[in-house]
C-alpha cells in the first residue's frame, strides 16, 4: 500500500529508451523549474518594492525601499513624518514577515527542486506556493499599509489634519499634501517572471508525463 501511494505521488520514471527517443519532451519541464529557481534565488538580494514620497519640505523627495527581510531608505525621516499624524513606525511592521523571508525562499527553491522530481499532478502543490509568492507579498503589503494608514493615534499632533487612508502598493496615491509614487522592485519583477516560467513548466510537465501516466494505468488494469 505504501511503496503504490509513494508511487502514485512520485509518478512514472522514464526509461533511458523513451529519454533516449523524446529527451527534449523530458528535459523542458526541469529546466523551466531549474530557470525559475534561480530567479527566485537572485531576487534574494534585491529591492522587491519601492515607495517614494513626494512631500514639499523635501526637494529630492523620500525614498522607501522594501526587500524580503529589511526596510531601506530613508525611514526615519518617513517615520518622523509619519509621527505627526499618528502613524506606527514603518519597522514595527510585517517583522515576522521580515524574519522568515529568505528562509521562505529558499523553502520555495527547495520545493522547486523536489517538484522537478515528481511525474504526476502532485508536482502542482509543491510548485503553487512559489507561483502565488508575489501576489502573497504584494497582498501582505497592502493589509500592513490599510493596517496603520486606518489607525491612526488620535493623540497625535496633526490627528485632525488627515482622515485614516491606505497608500496604493502600486502606483499613485494621495496622504494630505503629500503624494506616494509605489513601484514594483527588480526582486519582485523577477519572482513574477518565475511565476509565469512556473506556469509554462507545468504546461510542458503535464505535456509529457501524463502520457506515461495514463500508460502504467492501463499497464495496471490489465
Amino acid at each position: 500500500m505504501s511503496d503504490s501511494f509513494i508511487g502514485r505521488i512520485v509518478g512514472p520514471r522514464v526509461t533511458p529508451e523513451d529519454l533516449t527517443r523524446r529527451g527534449l519532451r523530458y528535459s523542458v519541464p526541469g529546466f523551466l523549474l531549474l530557470v525559475a529557481r534561480v530567479l527566485i534565488l537572485v531576487s534574494l538580494f534585491l529591492p522587491y518594492w519601492h515607495m517614494e514620497l513626494v512631500a514639499p519640505q523635501y526637494p529630492n523627495n523620500l525614498h522607501l525601499t522594501a526587500h524580503v527581510n529589511q526596510l531601506s531608505g530613508d525611514v526615519a525621516e518617513i517615520d518622523g513624518l509619519n509621527h505627526y499624524i499618528g502613524m506606527r513606525p514603518l519597522g514595527e511592521a510585517a517583522q515576522f514577515e521580515r524574519s522568515v523571508g529568505v528562509y521562505l525562499l529558499i523553502l520555495l527553491v527547495v520545493l522547486l527542486e523536489l517538484a522537478a522530481w515528481i511525474h504526476s499532478k502532485w508536482a502542482v502543490l509543491l510548485v503553487l506556493p512559489a507561483v502565488l509568492f508575489p501576489a502573497i507579498f504584494l497582498v501582505d503589503l497592502h493589509l500592513w499599509m490599510s493596517h496603520f494608514g486606518q489607525n491612526l493615534d488620535p493623540d497625535a499632533p496633526l490627528s485632525n489634519s488627515i482622515q485614516p487612508f491606505v497608500p496604493p502598493v502600486l502606483g499613485t496615491g494621495t496622504v494630505g499634501q503629500f503624494k506616494t509614487v509605489a513601484s514594483p522592485g527588480v526582486g519582485l519583477i523577477l519572482a513574477t517572471v518565475a511565476s509565469g516560467t512556473m506556469l509554462v513548466a507545468l504546461f510542458f510537465h503535464r505535456l509529457a508525463y501524463r502520457p506515461l501516466t495514463r500508460s502504467k494505468r492501463i499497464e495496471q488494469s490489465e
